[in-house]
């Protein structure tokens, strides 16, 4: 098992999944369903507020993620996603994709809480010191 990102998947997930429809339902409904959390939209990696637009989501698990017969499917649970500026989620997947303990043996959820946790400690220099 491994959580590097392989380019062939990868491209197909960012080129085409990333950018249909069914993605973009999904996020709606994320985003939906938080604002009527009432808690302020943030940062998984540095913590800090922002607007919708400022964020993207981070799959903590693809499995929710489907092609089937050429159409894309969205399933993720709610718990699947995290919101996170664009810099910070680039450096949470150079964290998975470059650390042999985080890209093997793990599973994505394992290694994506593992490298948030580390995230939040260089991001965050607070976060370390509350725990």
């Amino acid at each position: 098992m491994s959580n590097r990102r392989r380019p062939a998947l990868f491209n197909l997930y960012r080129n085409e999944f990333l950018r249909s429809k069914a993605w973009f339902a999904r996020r709606d409904r994320w985003f939906t369903h938080h604002a009527t959390t009432g808690q302020p939209l943030t940062c998984a990696g540095c913590g800090r507020t922002a607007t919708r637009g400022q964020l993207e989501l981070h799959h903590l698990d693809y499995r929710g993620v489907r092609l089937l017969d050429g159409a894309w499917s969205a399933g993720e649970p709610d718990e699947d996603l995290v919101s996170m500026h664009p810099y910070c989620h680039d450096l949470l997947h150079r964290l998975i994709d470059r650390d042999a303990v985080l890209a093997r043996n793990r599973t994505r959820r394992t290694a994506s809480h593992l490298a948030l946790a580390r995230l939040r400690q260089k991001l965050q220099p607070d976060h370390g010191d509350a725990a």
